[in-house]
C-alpha cells in the first residue's frame, strides 16, 4: 500500500514562506503516514504574474519573475532538510549549466537524493517568454514506485502521458499553477470553465492510461492569477478518490497499485490493446483539421 498526498497551496516569491509552507505540509503528511507528497508547480518561487503578452514575462529579464534555481543548488538543499525519508514531487525555475537559460522544472526527490528531474515541454499563453521548452519525458524509479511527471499544460496532450505510461509509469504526477478562465470567469471558481478543464483532463489521463494520476495545482492569487485548486488523485478508472476543490489543503488517499492495476487491467486493457501500426500519420498530420489526416493518409 502506498498513500499519496496531494497539495493545493499559495506559493510566492518569498522563499521563506515557501519553505514554512512545504514544512507544515510535511508535517500533515507524516501525520497522516503518507509516503508521497506533490507539491504544485512553481512551490519554490512562485509562477509568473500573468499570462500572455502582459510585460511582464519578457524572456531573460528578471522583473516578475520566479528566482532561478540550480538543481544543486541551497534552495532544493533547504527542502531536502525539510522533508527528510518522505518522497516529494515539486516544481521551481530551473536554471541550466550555461548560467542562463531557465525552465518550468519539477523533481522528484527525498532528503537523500533526487530520483528525477523534468523539463515543462507544452508552454500556454506566452509562457515560452520567460521559460525555454524541455524536450522529453522520462519515468523514474522511487521508493514508492515508478512515477513520472508533468507540469500544468503538459495534461492537455494525451501523448505526454501515454509515453510515460508506456515507460511503465505507475504514477503520474501533473504539477500545476491553473488559474481560472481570465474573460468571463465564473463568479464561484469551482463552476468556471478553466477548473472543468482541469478536473476533466485530470479524470481523462488517468482512464487513458490506467494509472493513478496526482493533481496538485497551487490555491488563492498571485499577481493577475486567480488559481483553482482541485488538487486530487484519481484512479487508474478516473475516479477521484479524494480533493481538496477550491480550497488550500492536502488531498490523501491509499492505494495499492498492484492489486488495483491487476483489477482495472484484467479485462480492458488499454496499453496492450493499442494499434500502433495505424498511428504513424500523427507526427505528419497537419494541426489546421482533417485535411492533413486525408493528406498524409494517402499520400
Amino acid at each position: 500500500m502506498v498513500v499519496i498526498g496531494s497539495v493545493a497551496a499559495n506559493f510566492t516569491r518569498d522563499l521563506e514562506q515557501n519553505y514554512r509552507v512545504i514544512a507544515e505540509f510535511t508535517t500533515r503528511a507524516r501525520e497522516q503516514n503518507v509516503d508521497l507528497v506533490v507539491f504544485p508547480e512553481a512551490a519554490i518561487g512562485g509562477y509568473l504574474s500573468s499570462l500572455g503578452n502582459h510585460g511582464d514575462t519578457v524572456k531573460n529579464t528578471g522583473r516578475s519573475l520566479p528566482p532561478a534555481i540550480r538543481l544543486d543548488g541551497p534552495e532544493i538543499a533547504r527542502v531536502q532538510s525539510i522533508i527528510g525519508d518522505l518522497v516529494i514531487a515539486i516544481g521551481f525555475c530551473e536554471l541550466a549549466d550555461d548560467g542562463r537559460t531557465r525552465y518550468n522544472a519539477a523533481a522528484i526527490l527525498d532528503g537523500d537524493r533526487v530520483y528525477g528531474t523534468y523539463r515543462k515541454v507544452h508552454q500556454p499563453l506566452g509562457e515560452n517568454m520567460s521559460y525555454s521548452p524541455g524536450g522529453d519525458y522520462g519515468v523514474f524509479d522511487t521508493p514508492v514506485g515508478r512515477v513520472g511527471l508533468q507540469i500544468c499544460y503538459d495534461k492537455a496532450f494525451p501523448e505526454a502521458a501515454r509515453v510515460m505510461a508506456l515507460d511503465g509509469a505507475e504514477i503520474i504526477a501533473s504539477l500545476s499553477a491553473w488559474p481560472a478562465a481570465r474573460t468571463a470567469t465564473a463568479e464561484n471558481l469551482q463552476d468556471d470553465r478553466w477548473t472543468y478543464r482541469f478536473n476533466l483532463f485530470d479524470a481523462a489521463r488517468a482512464l487513458d492510461n490506467q494509472v493513478f494520476w496526482v493533481a496538485s495545482n497551487q490555491s488563492g492569487t498571485f499577481g493577475s492569477l486567480r488559481y483553482v485548486g482541485n488538487a486530487k488523485i484519481v484512479d487508474p478508472g478516473g475516479n477521484t478518490l479524494a480533493t481538496t476543490l477550491l480550497d488550500s489543503g492536502m488531498a490523501v488517499a491509499k492505494v495499492d497499485i498492484a492489486e488495483t492495476f491487476a483489477t482495472m487491467r484484467a479485462g480492458m486493457f488499454h496499453l496492450r490493446d493499442r494499434r500502433p501500426d495505424v498511428y504513424t500519420p500523427l507526427i505528419d498530420l497537419d494541426p489546421t483539421g482533417a485535411a492533413g489526416w486525408r493528406r498524409s493518409a494517402h499520400a
